[in-house]
């Protein structure tokens, strides 16, 4: 195992704990939201000197965000209250709130954003019998563009918009399944083009333009090809239960590397105070996990969850994120 030493970080202040929730990659900064309902911007080269921005939200209980423009350092967040905010984090805190969605929704779960066709979406929790998936046009937001609330019978905890082709929505549900629509069609029977019962999503999206992940809540991981004319229904490499597979106690998250090669499970052992991102490698004969370069970062969050991560390849770097209210930068050591 390859290790990586904590170089820098910064621990949320308070008496009373702080989750960091999500930490987002952008031109100007690194973002993260936290269960204090804050979105901050600090500087990935120092952490420690704390946040350059702080942004209180409103959202009674923030519970996803997702960058709408990382060149232009704009996120969308949600929550409780059923309302989306997009924030350009260039500005002063008082004047970044740049547009907020409202309406009479449940909790937003889950958003997917594409600046290429200026829409955002999102997933609601199952209430008063259903669960939405809600599509806005943001030239124009008196009104949604789009609205499923059929497709899904539980909550949607998932949503990405396609990495080439935006008109394509991935989603996943607490009802175990992964849909993936062409959003350009607005009738419920015919908008749904694959389908795949994975069990209840936790983590799920796109690897690349025919290769999709599945994470669920009791740690099962799946690849599937979803490429026309291919038989989505049996997954293209299945580890199972992950705990087992990588000998961990829960999995955060799966991203596709930036150069096409392959991809990285980060997961975590709350008794090992350790965190580990294993890399999935893709050669001639389909996918594979590379047990050989395995990647620890010994200490983690100590006992705590890691809630989130990211990589700069480029600068070698691993960003961590985790209920013990602390975001760190994770190094190769001298």
């Amino acid at each position: 195992m390859y290790q990586l030493t904590c170089a820098d970080g910064h621990k949320y202040p308070g008496s009373e704990p702080t989750y960091v929730l999500d930490i987002i990659p952008l031109a100007t900064g690194l973002a993260a939201t936290s269960s204090d309902q804050r979105l901050c911007i600090f500087d990935p080269l120092r952490l420690s000197r704390g946040p350059l921005k702080s942004i209180k939200t409103k959202h009674i209980n923030l519970t996803t965000a997702k960058a709408y423009s990382t060149n232009n350092s704009i996120v969308a967040t949600s929550g409780e209250n059923g309302h989306i905010s997009l924030w350009d984090l260039r500005l002063d805190p008082k004047e970044a709130e740049a547009l907020q969605i409202k309406g009479n929704y449940p909790s937003i779960l889950s958003l997917a954003c594409s600046e290429a066709t200026n829409t955002i979406a999102a997933g609601t929790e199952f209430a008063d019998h259903q669960a939405s998936i809600v599509i806005w046009d943001l030239r124009s937001i008196a009104n949604p563009k789009t609205q499923y609330t059929e497709v899904h019978s539980d909550d949607i905890t998932e949503l990405n918009y396609h990495p080439t082709n935006p008109s394509l929505l991935l989603t996943g549900s607490t009802d175990g399944l992964v849909n993936i629509y062409n959003t350009t069609i607005t009738d419920e029977d015919e908008v749904v083009i694959q389908t795949l019962n994975h069990g209840s999503i936790h983590r799920a999206s796109f690897l690349n333009d025919t290769e999709v992940f599945a994470l669920s809540h009791d740690e099962k991981f799946a690849l599937y090809d979803v490429a026309e004319g291919v038989d989505s229904g049996s997954a293209t490499l299945d580890l199972g239960d992950v705990r087992q597979v990588l000998g961990c106690q829960y999995a955060a998250n799966v991203f596709a590397k930036m150069n096409g090669a392959g991809a990285v499970i980060g997961a975590g052992a709350q008794d090992q105070e350790m965190f580990q991102l294993f890399h999935l490698s893709k050669g001639a004969e389909g996918w594979d996990l590379d047990r050989g370069s395995v990647v620890g970062l010994p200490g983690a969050h100590g006992s705590e969850l890691v809630r989130s991560f990211c990589f700069n390849d480029e600068a070698q770097v691993v960003f961590t994120a985790g209920e013990d209210g602390c975001i760190k930068a994770w190094r190769p050591g001298s």
